[in-house]
Formats: C-alpha cells, structure tokens, sequence
C-alpha cells in the first residue's frame, strides 16, 4: 500500500509517499517513494519542493491560497507524466496525517470518522496553533481524495500510559476535571519511533529496557520510557514546557511571566510570543536558534552562545538524571532531532558528568555517528548511549496501515 503522509501546518504542508504494508513492516523494508514540502500558502509566491526518492529535487513557484490548493499541486506532482511517482491516485491506498492534540481521548491512531474529527475539533482548545491547522489539511485531503481512509496519528497518544502522579500538576484538581490541565507531552511519534528502533541496536525487546529517548532540535524534549511505555516526559500541557529550546523557554517560574508583563506592558498575545519565539536559545544569546552558528560564535569567543549552549546542554543533562531516577535505573540513552543526530560536541556535553550513572561516551564513536544510527558509548560503558535518526513520517505511515487493517498498534 501506498500511504500518503501529511504534516500541516499554519503556511505549510510536509508530505511523503511511503510504500508499506504489514508484510513491509515485519519485514522492516518500507520504501520512501518521494517528499516534499509546499511553503508560504496563502500567498502569490509559494513555492512546492519535491523529489522522487531515486530522481532529482524539483522547485516550483507559484498562487497557492489554502491548503487545498496544496493538496491538489501535491497530487499533480506525484502523478506528473514525467517526473510523477505514480501512474495516478488510485495508486494511493490511504492518507496519514499528523495530528498534534488528541487530549485524552486518544492513546491510539485511529480512521478518521466524522465522530472522531469532531473529537479533534473538541481538542482545538488544548492545542490553537496546531490542531486547527492539522484539521485544515485533512478536510481539504479528504475533499481532493474522499474515497481513501484517513488516519490521524497523534503526538500526544504515546503518552497517555503517563500515570497521574506524572501529569497532574499542584493546581485544584477541579482545573483537571473541568479544563483538562494536565502534561499531556509531545513528540510521541518521534519518542516510540526511537524506542522501537532502539531494540536493533540494543539487541534486546524494548519491552526488557529502561530507556531514555532525546529529541532535540528547535523543538526538544526527553521520554522516560518503562519497558515499552512512557511513564514521563518534559513537555507539558503545550509544547512550552520543559528544556530550553530553539525559541521557548521552557521550565520557568509562573510569577515570572506577571512581572514580566507588568514591568514591560506587555499584553497577552505579547507574552505568548516572547515565550514562544523569542525565548531559548535565541533569546539568550540574542544572535540565533541554530546550533550550528552558536557553536561557531561560541568557538569565535561569544560568551553569550557559550552560556546558552550551556543551558541546553545542561537541562537535558538534569533531564536524563531525573528520568533515570524516576525509573530506578536505565540501561540507554538515545538522542535524535537536528541536534541530537548531527552533533556530536552536544551530545557529549550533555552526558558530560553522568559517569555516575554507568554511562561513558567514546570519542570517535560520537564523532562518527553523525545523521546515523550507532552507539556512542564506550564497549564497556553499563549504560549505552545511542543515536537513532528519528523517522515519524514511517511511524504515520505504519499507523495508517495498521488503522486501516485494524491492527493494535503497540
């Protein structure tokens, strides 16, 4: 089966064509057929990248207002007579989308019925900048494409085993019964996707593991995962929550954010955007959120990359620690995203001092896992240390196919 993934988003929608099937996925041989990604809709200048897995990338400029103009210039181009992927549609067996609330109603994927996209809708409230986008793209995929089942795979779904000690905060209970307030934890696909791959590298199920899983990029966040479950993460009931990031501040104190408004007469559309874009790496440095460049200006003798490196690193370190205790133990370590895949001086800054625990980094090993899997610990290090290049958009495909055949997804 050929499953079409969609991610949408405000003015964009990332897309793969994958080639899977249940045979395909004990078997471990899915096949990416080809992506792309449509930037700036709503617009007169957006521009449609994409590249046949086995052909070169193609750019194309042009008018695309809302997402189902997209949808359709999606389709056009994997069908394209010559640079197609496809013959045409029919060869498209089913659409994942990436969801990113389901609050509690969801701990599984599942076919989109009209009772399920109401349900989504319900979660709007919980996730306004994403699930209202998310939801755009899937009924303009649904009016281009009504006769394939669509599956909504959620980010929030993985960690719903969290117990409610974990996701309860210390506010009157009556604001989790009537609003919902609790960690709800994102980047699910991308914490189970490394959790499952883990077992290859570890040579063991993840069901026998102690695991934690680093995802850092723009977006980061650390999963405590208990014998194939996730039993506790960083992110909260947004995506704000937890280690700093690209542009979010993550943990700080709630007062903060009065004083703040207070002294600097912000309302709170303002306060929203300082903490969510204007934070993190790239408010603290006050020069980017890339790590490459922060690295290079830290490297140049900035004191201000340095010290924002620093937190980054520092807060994944405490994150490790608090989730090693929290499960009496681990036996590895994995880091994905941008940054946990590609660099190597952030990985082993962030395990820097965790010796304690069992975990020791081998330098030429680190050095050479870069944008691949391998381990990086020491062949006598207790705790092994890993770097598993995150794939979600397998992850959705799998689940597509697996909703739509009725399998339990685990």
């Amino acid at each position: 089966m050929n499953v079409l993934v969609l991610n949408c988003g405000s003015s964009s929608v990332k897309y793969q064509l994958i080639e899977t099937s249940l045979e395909h996925i004990a078997r471990n041989s899915d096949r990416c057929l080809g992506r792309g990604c449509v930037e700036r809709i709503g617009t007169r200048g957006a521009l449609h990248t994409w590249e046949p897995a086995d052909g070169e990338r193609h750019t194309v400029g042009s008018e695309i207002l809302e997402h189902r103009q997209a949808i359709a210039a999606i389709i056009d181009a994997f069908t394209h007579p010559e640079r197609g992927i496809v013959g045409s549609h029919l060869e498209i067996g089913a659409i994942g989308h990436r969801m990113v609330h389901g609050g509690e109603r969801f701990s599984q994927s599942v076919v989109i019925t009209p009772e399920v996209e109401r349900a989504i809708q319900d979660c709007c409230d919980l996730a306004p900048l994403h699930n209202p986008h998310n939801l755009a793209g899937y009924r303009a995929a649904r009016r281009a494409l009504p006769e394939l089942p669509h599956v909504a795979v959620f980010d929030t779904a993985y960690h719903q085993t969290m117990p409610p000690h974990a996701y309860l905060y210390g506010l009157p209970y009556l604001m989790y019964q009537k609003h919902g307030v609790r960690r709800y934890g994102f980047h699910g696909t991308s914490h189970r996707y490394i959790g499952w791959r883990s077992q290859v590298l570890l040579g063991r199920p993840r069901e026998q593991v102690k695991l934690i899983t680093c995802h850092l990029g723009n977006g980061a966040s650390v999963c405590a995962i208990d014998h194939g479950r996730s039993i506790d993460t960083t992110m909260g009931f947004t995506p704000l929550e937890g280690l700093l990031m690209g542009t979010r501040t993550g943990d700080i104190d709630p007062s903060v954010v009065f004083h703040v408004m207070h002294k600097e007469e912000l309302t709170e559309r303002d306060v929203t955007v300082l903490l969510n874009k204007q934070s993190g790496l790239l408010g603290v440095s006050g020069l980017t959120n890339d790590m490459r460049e922060l690295l290079a200006a830290e490297a140049a003798g900035n004191a201000r990359a340095k010290i924002a490196i620093d937190m980054f690193c520092y807060r994944v370190r405490k994150a490790i620690g608090a989730f090693a205790a929290a499960m009496g133990g681990v036996d590895a370590v994995a880091f994905a995203g941008g940054i946990g895949e590609n660099s190597p001086e952030i990985r082993a800054r962030s395990l820097a001092g965790l010796e304690f625990l069992g975990v020791t980094v081998d330098p030429e090993r680190n050095a050479a896992a870069v944008g691949r899997e391998g381990t990086i610990s020491t062949a006598g290090s207790r705790v092994q240390a890993l770097v598993i290049p995150t794939n979600e958009e397998l992850l959705i495909a799998r689940d597509t196919v697996r909703a739509v055949q009725g399998v339990h997804v685990h």
